[in-house]
């Protein structure tokens, strides 16, 4: 008996230090900027199928403005474009 709760501590011990070194991994990649480099041509916003606002913080210094393409690629958009501006402004207003 003695034996098989020594198993089950393990087991269980051993699946919450993997799943706090998942947390951890996804922690890591978050506290830091996601864009390394800003495009700042025209994105026709058809072809926009979602954007996402991160506000600058102790992760990032930079406001990041990423764009997910209906071709499912995403690209960080320069924040401050006009284009850009008006973007997040008409998403803000809905």
């Amino acid at each position: 008996m003695n034996g098989k709760l020594v198993a089950v501590l393990a087991v269980f011990l051993l699946s919450a230090a993997v799943s706090q070194g998942r947390t951890l991994v996804r922690m890591a990649t978050e506290l830091r900027c996601q864009c390394i480099a800003t495009h700042g041509g025209f994105i026709p916003p058809k072809s926009i199928q979602d954007v996402r606002l991160t506000q600058s913080g102790p992760h990032c210094k930079n406001v990041e403005v990423i764009a997910t393409l209906k071709d499912g690629r995403e690209v960080c958009l320069e924040p401050t474009a006009s284009w850009v501006q008006r973007i997040i402004k008409a998403i803000l207003a809905k």
